[in-house]
């Protein structure tokens, strides 16, 4: 019988995946074990509040996004595909088990059209090519603007029946099979009222907010990128929002005040940040929002999850449920939801 490890020659080579030697539900359990393990190193967390691993409806062919460096070698000859992980040596690709197949099918255009636009003084150029839910695939990442997007040309995902719309120059999602999943786990946490303020910080373009834009009273966005915050205003737009504003900045900056016109009302928020997680000044302002009562925290680093829950925990906020989201299957990588509630 064929195992996944024996359908793609650059396993144990490219440093991708890890787990395409093991069955998916053994590694489920593995990550399952080691989110446990470094919890318990750090944070008094009783073992009722985890959850097993959520898994991806797809465990390959997953990936909207794959970033590729075209270098020229010193005899001219160019190489497309994946730095090797701690080294300077590029790994060659032709096809990824773990990128959609509009994307794998685009590789070899990829090539040659980067190839063809790579000026003379170039050596390396990182590209960035996506495919969106329609099929269509969209690459960028030599020259200026290269990754700017005209709005006809958007990609977008749907979910809970809206469509989200992104660029190749904005964070998103990269496995959308597993969207919904999350969201609906975090409307079946939320005790949802009339008047409820949801707070949607770090939003990107804006993906938790106008998803759940139906459950709030009103949706606040807080995002840092100029050009995240461009999209989330068209997602606004395009679904005639009135109750949901964007706020660009960051967190701690605008977090009190947001909090202070919300007073009485009863206030939700969910945090996504970047892998490096909170600055110090954004846990202090977390840990200061007495009329915050329920947060999510949403991060694709356990370790710098379980650094700032540390922070937060200390005085102000406890830790109700673990929800690990495998976004990332056949990868070291998992993404962990955290319900905190306030103290």
């Amino acid at each position: 019988m064929t195992q996944e490890k024996d359908l793609c020659p650059l396993f144990g080579t490219c440093g991708g995946c890890q787990y395409l030697d093991i069955p998916y539900e053994r590694e489920l359990v593995l990550k399952g074990e080691n989110l446990k393990s470094l919890f318990k190193e750090a944070l008094p967390t009783g073992e009722e509040v985890f959850e097993p691993v959520e898994p991806s409806p797809e465990a390959l062919h997953y990936r909207s996004r794959l970033d590729l460096t075209l270098r020229k070698r010193n005899n001219g000859e160019r190489q497309m595909g994946f730095m090797v992980p701690g080294t300077q040596r590029l790994q060659e690709v032709s096809a990824c088990l773990l990128a959609r197949r509009e994307i794998n099918d685009f590789l070899p255009a990829l090539k040659e059209q980067a190839v063809a636009k790579l000026p003379d003084n170039y050596r390396v150029a990182n590209l960035v090519v996506r495919v969106g839910e329609e099929g269509k695939v969209f690459w960028g990442g030599i020259g200026r603007r290269s990754l700017r997007m005209e709005e006809e040309d958007y990609f977008w995902v749907k979910v809970r029946g809206r469509k989200i719309f992104y660029s190749l120059d904005t964070f998103f999602q990269a496995n959308h099979s597993i969207l919904e999943k999350i969201v609906s786990r975090i409307d079946a946490l939320v005790p949802w009222k009339k008047k409820t303020v949801f707070l949607d910080l770090y939003s990107g373009v804006g993906l938790f907010g106008i998803a759940l834009a139906d459950r709030a009273g009103e949706v606040v966005m807080i995002e840092e990128s100029t050009d995240s915050v461009k999209l989330a205003a068209y997602n606004v737009r395009h679904h005639h929002l009135e109750h949901v504003r964007i706020l660009e900045g960051k967190v701690e900056t605008h977090l009190p005040e947001v909090l202070k016109e919300a007073a009485g009302k009863p206030c939700v928020g969910l945090i996504d940040p970047p892998r490096g997680g909170l600055a110090a000044s954004a846990v202090e302002t977390l840990v200061n929002a007495g009329d915050l009562k329920s947060l999510f925290y949403l991060s694709c680093s356990p370790e710098s999850l379980v650094r700032d829950l540390k922070g937060l925990t200390q005085t102000a906020w406890r830790v109700q449920k673990v929800l690990p989201f495998d976004f990332f299957p056949r990868t070291q990588h998992l993404e962990t939801l955290v319900w905190l509630v306030r103290t």
